[in-house]
Order: structure tokens, then C-alpha cells, then sequence
């Protein structure tokens, strides 16, 4: 069931980004290694795309919504392995699993299709 509309999906991107980007300081894992730079990577990854998606929220609008919304379940998928991938499990992983299943979930219960502003090309 899609019940969360592209416009607030496209709030939740860019709060998710900022968060994923201050987490490692915020949460007391800013320590140059790879617990904080794949959060730091994948918010501005989650930024950048969205900047790119064809929804309410999107400014250039060439990425269609449900790439969009692979591209979530993707990262969110690498955010929840990310502590055993890349080693850093003894560190920190709960902030990286918990964030990454919300991309996940958002990405099964967000709608396909924008609304209709955003496919008429023009801004908000």
C-alpha cells in the first residue's frame, strides 16, 4: 500500500540527506573512517538525486519517480550492511540499520507517481 505522496517523500529526502550527512558528528562517529563516510557519501548521493527526480521537490526533474524510489531501497539496503561490509560493526551500526530501513520502507510505501505540478515541468 502507497499512502506517502512524492511531496512529502521529497521533505523526507532531504531531511534524511542533511541527517545522514551530521550524523557521524552528531552522533560521536566522526572519526575518518568508513562509519562516517558512508553516511556522509549517502546523504549527499540522496541529495543530489532527489535534486534530479521528477517530483514536487525535484529542481532539474530527468529522474523518473520509481527509479527514484529504487535508488532509495538500493542505498538504504548498503546503509543496513554497511557496518559488516565495511567492517565498522564494533563501532557504531544502529544508526546506520535504522536509517537504512526507512529508506527501505519509504521506498515500498511512497506513490509511483507525482503530482501533477511536478510532471508539468514547472516549479512548486
Amino acid at each position: 500500500m502507497r499512502f506517502v505522496t512524492t511531496r512529502t517523500h521529497g521533505v523526507i529526502d532531504y531531511v534524511i540527506g542533511v541527517v545522514l550527512i551530521l550524523a557521524p558528528w552528531l552522533l560521536g562517529f566522526a572519526n575518518g573512517g568508513a562509519a562516517q563516510w558512508v553516511t556522509v557519501a549517502l546523504g549527499a548521493i540522496l541529495i543530489v538525486y532527489s535534486l534530479f527526480t521528477n517530483y514536487e521537490l525535484g529542481l532539474m526533474r530527468s529522474i523518473p519517480m520509481p527509479t527514484h524510489l529504487v535508488l532509495d531501497a538500493v542505498g538504504g539496503i548498503v546503509l543496513v550492511i554497511s557496518p559488516w561490509l565495511f567492517g565498522f560493526a564494533h563501532i557504531v551500526w544502529l544508526p546506520h540499520v535504522l536509517i537504512g530501513l526507512l529508506e527501505i520502507v519509504m521506498s515500498f510505501v511512497t506513490e509511483r507517481v507525482p503530482g501533477a505540478r511536478a510532471t508539468a515541468g514547472g516549479l512548486p
